[in-house]
């Protein structure tokens, strides 16, 4: 078999029809329906039923067939592969990602990247709900999680960067009801819930399970509060007005952390399942300019940009500073 043969006999179960075929691959019918004969002489088998209306394929056909498409996307990634390694990497890049993280860094990092390789674009969806990347025609998304749980060799994952989730208040709310000295406090506290989608399906949004930096045990703590939403921006407005306590990822909140806005509750205590994960249809060859975009996520964000830094220490009393 050549590749010939698996072009025609996709076409064939694509067209339902020798006719069909024979017209998508710019071919005389009776030259479609004497190579098919050829072929399953050679094989042995019979592949397609023939009736007056329609030709379907036999068990033996429909497996050959699936084969086949496999065979084809996998020439056709490498001739595509070997394309770009002669040239400038070209050709467009769909990914997936969620609205937070991808307007807040995402998208910077990714007006970079093509400036960079001017003949890429890239086409950007946000949303909350992980696509079915294969099926939905995505090369890739950059997600908070990692691969849902699928038969093997579906998925292709890779860690981008480390993330946490911390918990933060405003600094109102901890003066008028005080802040909580062990996570067990927070049984005390307004608690600000996110119920994203899009997360693991056996997650509970009223659970915490919070992870200490020294190791150890984790500590699940069912929390409660007057105020819920889907939508994390939401719950961000809420608890920098003062409404309770926020478990956020660490990338969201970390300006605000920094400005003053937001004050981080229990230092130490977090909720480490929040990593940035590139996520992947499984391909047999990836093309260069997808490989150079993960390579160049893995740079940007490997120092994690939006972690907390020491604040500098301040100078003493007395001294002064050398203009």
């Amino acid at each position: 078999m050549n590749r010939p043969d698996l072009e025609l006999v996709c076409a064939i179960r694509r067209h339902g029809s020798l006719a069909g075929a024979a017209k998508a691959l710019r071919v005389a019918p009776p030259a479609i329906s004497k190579r098919l004969a050829a072929l399953e002489e050679h094989l042995g088998l019979r592949l397609f039923l023939r009736t007056t209306r329609r030709v379907s394929p036999t068990a033996e056909g429909e497996a050959l067939c699936d084969r086949a498409e496999e065979l084809l996307r996998a020439f056709e990634t490498l001739e595509e592969s070997l394309r770009e390694q002669r040239s400038e990497p070209a050709g467009a890049i769909r990914l997936a990602a969620t609205f937070g993280f991808g307007r807040r860094w995402l998208g910077p990092a990714l007006a970079v990247f093509q400036s960079q390789h001017p003949a890429v674009t890239v086409q950007l969806q946000l949303t909350e709900q992980l696509p079915d990347l294969a099926v939905d025609g995505y090369d890739g998304a950059i997600w908070l999680w990692n691969a849902p749980p699928r038969r093997a060799g579906e998925w292709t994952s890779r860690r981008l960067a480390r993330n946490q989730r911390v918990l933060v208040a405003s600094p109102d709310y901890l003066r008028r009801r005080g802040a909580p000295h062990h996570p067990q406090d927070l049984a005390a506290h307004d608690c600000l819930v996110v119920r994203e989608n899009g997360g693991p399906a056996e997650q509970h949004f009223d659970q915490w399970r919070l992870h200490h930096d020294s190791g150890g045990e984790a500590l699940v703590l069912p929390v409660r509060g007057p105020l819920s939403s889907n939508s994390g921006e939401m719950v961000r407005d809420w608890c920098q007005a003062g409404h309770g306590i926020m478990l956020r990822s660490l990338w969201d909140v970390a300006p605000r952390l920094a400005s003053g806005e937001l004050a981080h509750v229990l230092p130490g205590w977090s909720m480490p399942d929040a990593d940035i994960h590139w996520l992947a249809p499984w391909r047999p060859q990836v093309p260069r300019r997808i490989r150079l975009l993960v390579d160049f996520l893995a740079r940007r964000f490997r120092a994690e940009p939006w972690k907390l830094r020491p604040a500098s220490a301040p100078a003493p009393r007395g001294s002064r500073r050398r203009p």
